[in-house]
């Protein structure tokens, strides 16, 4: 095994799972090379700067580009270990797109060698860390690719996917299990003894099409619950029930445990991936199909839902509480907060204020819209309307007093104490 000080790892992709890796690993003294195409990413993270929001991540990037560790490039350079973690979006029929992972292989290819590791944690399709070896084995036929090749191959391949919760990435990458799939048990071996240099929880080997299948069934399983408690919102709110109560009441019993309903599912990883179940068989994934399908109902519930509100206010102006797909962080992938609050500001234009802590300046989507950023304070004191469609914490510390007197749309739970329309005849309150 190669000494630490020694080990050279190129991580092809620094976004939000690609950049924390990389200083994580850099961190045991490992030389690490981050490659990005995007030449701001790399002179930010030259300079000991981040480009996204994290927790402990800057303080962490900052040390190990100090003591020299962690480098960015535009351009990869031969290494040990290449790590790739680029994007795998799906096209408009939900099909996976893994265009980005085969540019990254080619990237790789350019300095592969005898003896180097090829990960890939990119989110994929079953199958996918196949491709990319037969891939390898056309672009490199000097080398023995594992699976292509008789005898002993002479580099190894493998699939280990992140499960990371954003706002702990740093803590959870060490922290949390990994599963470990190589193209053959010997490139799954190799890819755990590197793993165990940074990780502290159990890292467990498989084939490479068990853990892409792995990854995928955690977040579907996170889809289907979530869809069952938005659709039992939509249920519940057509009974004139208060949905939190409910699944409060529910909770208590000790084998039931119903999640939190909001305007539908967001982020990279559950609102994309059970479409890559799907898509490998359409046929027998039914109730995952159906799952997504009703968490990107919900969304337009919650549009149309806020429509009637705005509606009924008349010209007031309207504070749209959140864009990211989640509380705390500044994540606006797949987000339906912000899909919500780009379908409000394209029909209701100056009337929107987008209220998002996380946000210095309006994603471009709203731009032109007339739709206009402004502070939560500046929110409670010209806004009479209020959509909530992100549980940040600073919008949960808004006490009943300055929002008594506000129309609101709460998709998210964070009022109860709100004051209902039985309560207060004079408001037009929507239901969650």
């Amino acid at each position: 095994m190669v000494p630490e000080s020694e080990l050279k790892v190129a991580v092809i992709g620094l976004g939000y799972i690609g950049l924390p890796t990389a200083a994580v690993i850099a961190r045991t003294g490992a030389m690490v090379l981050g490659v990005d195409v995007h030449q701001h990413v790399v002179d930010t993270v030259n300079s000991g700067k981040i480009h996204i929001e994290e927790i402990d991540l800057d303080g962490l990037v900052s040390g190990v580009v100090a003591r020299g560790t962690l480098r960015a490039s535009t351009q990869i350079e031969p290494s040990d270990v290449f790590l790739i973690a680029v994007p795998t979006p799906f096209q408009e029929n939900h099909a996976p797109d893994i265009g980005y992972v085969l540019k990254a292989t080619t990237t790789v290819a350019t300095v592969l060698k005898a003896g180097d590791t090829v990960i890939l944690e990119s989110t994929s399709p079953v199958g996918t860390t196949e491709k990319l070896a037969e891939f390898l084995s056309q672009l490199r036929p000097d080398l023995k690719i594992p699976g292509h090749c008789t005898g002993t191959p002479d580099v190894a391949i493998a699939y280990c996917p992140e499960r990371v919760l954003p706002g702990r990435i740093v803590v959870e990458l060490i922290d949390n299990d990994r599963c470990i799939g190589g193209i053959t048990a010997r490139c799954s071996r190799k890819a755990l003894q590197f793993y165990r240099r940074f990780v502290r929880g159990a890292c467990v080997t498989t084939t490479a099409r068990a853990a892409e299948m792995t990854k995928l069934v955690e977040n579907a399983f996170r889809d289907v619950n979530i869809a069952f408690a938005n659709e039992l919102s939509v249920i519940a709110d057509g009974m004139g029930i208060d949905v939190w109560e409910v699944i409060g009441l529910a909770n208590r019993h000790p084998r039931v445990n119903i999640l939190q309903p909001g305007p539908g599912v967001g982020g990279h990883c559950i609102a994309v991936d059970p479409w890559f179940i799907v898509h490998g068989d359409p046929e027998n994934a039914r109730l995952i199909r159906t799952a997504r399908e009703v968490n990107d109902g919900k969304t337009d519930y919650t549009i149309a839902r806020a429509e009637a509100l705005i509606d009924r206010a008349g010209g007031a102006p309207v504070a749209c509480l959140g864009l990211a797909f989640k509380a705390n962080i500044d994540d606006f992938r797949e987000s339906p907060a912000l899909k919500v609050a780009e379908h409000l500001a394209q029909r209701y234009g100056k009337q929107i204020r987008i209220v998002e802590p996380h946000a210095s300046t309006l994603p471009a989507s709203l731009a032109g819209t007339g739709a206009e950023l402004i502070d939560i304070d500046t929110a409670i004191e010209t806004c009479p309307v209020f959509v909530v469609l992100v549980d940040h914490e600073v919008f949960k510390s808004i006490p009943l007093g300055e929002r008594a007197s506000k129309l609101v749309y709460d998709t998210r739970g964070i009022w109860p104490d709100q004051p209902s329309a039985d309560d207060r005849p004079e408001l037009r309150l929507a239901a969650g």
